[in-house]
């Protein structure tokens, strides 16, 4: 029968995180930021591990041709990652520097990045497309030739069917009335002038 230390160890919960700081960083450092973890209670850490020099390292969207080091460490207090960027800033290291992230979301993003890596490996050179036709490879070499010079647009092609039932008759406008050539001013009788002492005729 297990006694209650057994017990006690067994339900034991132990909170897994990987810790990713971009660029970098010195042996002391590392030193310095794993003494202010022992808060959390640590019961493993890994030694830290640099990747090569990437030109986006994952996390880190605004860095460009850096290397990541990433350490694993395993609490016994749960740890959130702005208390670790706080931790990371008293040490003198930019907080947009270091990222924390459980270890299971991690592997997950990572699996889903490899993937998709996979998927899109040799998308454009290994395709179900048949190969061209002789009419295709005409087309081709009619349009790689020279774009502005050919028979589309130029307007050489002419539709020459004839639409069932006959032609439209065209539509009457305006245009089409006649207009006439004389002014109804012109048709208009003035009055005579009325008499006036400076002209008594009118």
């Amino acid at each position: 029968m297990k006694n209650f230390k057994e017990y006690l160890a067994e339900s034991e919960h132990v909170y897994d995180y990987r810790i990713r700081i971009v660029g970098e960083v010195n042996s002391e450092f590392i030193k310095e930021l794993e003494g202010k973890l022992s808060q959390f209670d640590v019961v493993k850490a890994t030694k830290p591990k640099t990747t090569p020099v990437q030109k986006t390292p994952a996390g880190f969207p605004s860095h460009e041709n850096d290397s990541v080091t990433i350490m694993d460490v395993s609490f016994r207090y749960p740890a959130i990652e702005p208390q670790i960027k706080q931790i990371a800033q008293l040490l003198g290291l930019d907080p947009n520097r270091i990222i924390m992230q459980t270890a299971a979301y991690d592997d997950s993003i990572s699996k889903e990045a490899q993937d998709i890596a996979a998927q899109n490996k040799d998308l454009l050179t290994d395709t179900d497309y048949p190969a061209p036709d002789d009419k295709q490879k005409a087309l081709n070499k009619d349009y790689s030739a020279n774009p502005y010079d050919h028979a589309v647009l130029k307007n050489e092609y002419k539709s020459t069917f004839t639409v069932a039932g006959g032609r439209t008759p065209a539509a009457e406008t305006t245009n089409d009335l006649p207009m006439g050539n004389t002014s109804p001013m012109s048709k208009m009788k003035r009055q005579p002038k009325p008499a006036t002492g400076a002209n008594p005729r009118g």
